[in-house]
Order: structure tokens, then sequence, then C-alpha cells
């Protein structure tokens, strides 16, 4: 692959330790309003830097099955909204309102929908204690999330919709990713490394942790026990990633898929040129081309933050989608004709892809290192959204 020259700016390890820089990582608080039954249970985890911070919001009806929502608050300091996804927020001094987007107006009885926004700060940043879901206020005061005992593998939203695989790792007891997880490095083996991680989740207390080092053979991953190989037409995979350092410029890859008409060598999704690709293991092709134009199509993944990955493969046909929290990135869908900078060098393979099978880590080929968490994964037949 061609690599494009570009000046990109990386912070000492030691800065990811402190909290009190701008550009360190986040530190994480969580807040919970409990409602009564006519209400509902709002969670708020707040990635806070100096002068700026990120809120991932899940908000959990109580009531009547919900056509169009729409959540109140009010901020006690001095914070101000400047971005959201999954939603569209105003704000009048600190009363802010955030309403439903069009794909997720409907929020059944007992069900669950989250979004997030983006905002500055400056002289306090707390997260807010009480919530009304269209009016209805959810009460109570702010606590601590509770830690739940580890009972089930499967997110709310895949746990009935017969996904191969569905899980948040909330059945993981100890360090070491076991059962239904297993870490693997399919190339070589150096100082990367995997584990069960209680201290950053974006759902339940725990996710998979990946300690990516830069260097070729740094490559780790824990890698699904489920056999993928019955899974289609069309294979969907949705899952929560979380990025400490922005991707490189040179090529690297965090998702891995075996891959039977590559004989098993992998559909890698990753990154070079400081965004998002797709990267096939056989022929070393890539998805956007690495051109200019190419890498502009694609797009740079948020750090500090949970992400919606969300991608669809047909093993029948050329095709592939992508999307990053509900957005399309025209830069890697293949839709069967060659486009100039997108799929040309990519369709010039005939075969569909077949995975077989799903890893989650670090591969680094060259420099390039970071420290991601995933959570929330899921894989199946059928379409599984953010």
């Amino acid at each position: 692959m061609t690599s494009l020259r570009v000046r990109r700016h990386r912070l000492p390890l030691w800065a990811l330790v402190l909290t009190v820089v701008a550009v360190a990582l986040p530190a994480i608080a969580t807040s919970r309003a409990q409602g009564a039954a006519t209400g509902c249970t709002v969670t708020y985890t707040t990635n806070e830097w100096s002068g700026g911070f990120t809120a991932q919001i899940r908000v959990t009806n109580l009531g009547a099955a919900l056509n169009g929502w729409r959540l109140e608050w009010a901020y006690g300091g001095d914070q101000q909204v400047t971005s959201a996804w999954n939603t569209q927020v105003t704000q009048s001094g600190s009363a802010v309102n955030a309403v439903n987007a069009a794909h997720n107006a409907v929020l059944a009885a007992g069900g669950s929908v989250d979004f997030g926004l983006q905002g500055t700060w400056r002289t306090a940043d707390p997260a807010p204690t009480a919530f009304a879901l269209n009016g209805a206020p959810c009460g109570g005061t702010a606590t601590p999330t509770p830690t739940p005992t580890p009972t089930s593998t499967a997110p709310a939203d895949c746990a009935g919709a017969g996904a191969t695989i569905c899980s948040d790792f909330e059945d993981q007891a100890g360090t070491v990713p076991s059962g239904a997880w297993q870490t693997t490095a399919p190339d070589c083996q150096g100082t990367g490394k995997v584990s069960v991680d209680t201290s950053v989740a974006y759902s339940g207390t725990r996710s998979l942790r990946v300690d990516g080092g830069a260097g070729y053979c740094n490559h780790v991953f824990a890698a699904s026990t489920r056999d993928l190989s019955s899974v289609g037409p069309v294979v969907y995979v949705r899952m929560r990633v979380r990025h400490t350092t922005a991707l490189p410029i040179n090529h690297v890859t965090f998702v891995s898929m075996p891959d039977a008409s590559q004989g098993s060598k992998a559909l890698r999704v990753g990154g070079q040129n400081g965004a998002l690709q797709w990267n096939r293991e056989s022929d070393d092709a890539t998805l956007p081309e690495q051109s200019p134009a190419g890498v502009a199509l694609s797009t740079p993944l948020a750090t500090g933050r949970w992400l919606c990955l969300r991608y669809e493969i047909d093993t029948t046909a050329q095709s592939m989608r992508t999307w990053v929290d509900d957005q399309e990135i025209a830069g890697l869908r293949v839709d069967g004709v060659p486009t100039q900078n997108v799929d040309g060098q990519w369709l010039a393979r005939r075969t569909p892809p077949r995975p077989t099978g799903l890893r989650l880590g670090w591969e680094s080929y060259g420099t390039g290192d970071d420290t991601l968490w995933f959570d929330d994964v899921a894989l199946g037949s059928s379409p599984i959204g953010c």
C-alpha cells in the first residue's frame, strides 16, 4: 500500500494518565437518576477533559410505549452542548432538551435508547441529577451505577434476535478472556495484551480491553469461539469500540475476520493514513484505495468516547457497507461496480467474502499503538442497529 505524508502529533505515554490536561485520557463519571414506574431511568456517563466533555446517555422507558420522545434535564455548571448524535439537542441557559432522531422515535415499554453529545465547560462540569421523559420526571438522586452480578453475555438489543454472537462480556468472571472468548495471536505475538476490564464499560460493568503495541509482532486478539460459516447470506456486525489514540498514518487492524474465500486469511477493519479502512490480507487490497481522494471518502475515528461501528458483508455478491454512529461511510461501500478511489482494486477479486470467525484486538505493521475497548458485540443474519 502507498502512504500519504501527513504529520501527526502523538502524546507521550505518560500523558495518557493525566486527567487535568486537555488531551489526556478522559476521566469517567457516571450518574443514574432512578424514576417511578411511570417515568424512566437514565444513565449519564461523562468523559471529561479540561474545558470539554462527551456524554453517553441511555434512557430506559418505564411507562407505556412511546412514538416520539423528549428527554429534559438542567446542567448545574456552565456546560454548553456543541454537537450530538442519535438525537437532536437544543439548549437554553442550563436547560437541555434532547428529542428523538427519525430512526429511534419508537421507544417500547421497558425499552432503551442510547444517544450522545459533546460540549464545553469553563468552571464546572457536574453530571445532571434529574431528568424528565416526555414531561414525566424520572426523579431520584444521582448515585453511582450499581455493580450487577455477571449473569449474561447478551446485550438486550440482540439477545432475542437470534444473533450468533451477542456479548457484552458480563459473563467474564476473571481478567483473562475465557469461555466464549479466547486470546489468540494468529501471526506472531509480542507485548500486546487483551484483558477483561471492569473500569471502563459501555453497558454493564465489563468490557474487553486491548493494549495494542507498535511493531509488527505485537498481534493480539480475543477470538470468538463461534463458527460463523453458516451465518448469512448477509453477515451483520455491530460493536461498540473506544480508542485512546487516533488512527495512525501506518496500517493497523483492530477487527479481523478469517475468510474462507481467502483460504482463511483475514478480512481486516483498521486504519491507514488516519482514516478507517478495510484491508484484504491475501492481496493487501484496501477499501477505500489509499489515494488522497479515496482517504477523504472515509473518516477518522474519535477518541475518548464510545463509537458504534456497524457493517454488513454479503457472502453471495461483492457488496459491503459500513457505518460509524449510524452515519454510512461513502468510501467503505462496495456495490459491485468499480469506482475509482473507492473499490476498484477491491473488486479485482471476484469471489465474495465468506467470514468464518470474529477476532477483536490489535495488529500494527510498523508504528502505531493504542489502548482500546470493545463492548456490546453482536453478529448475525439480521440487521442489528446502534
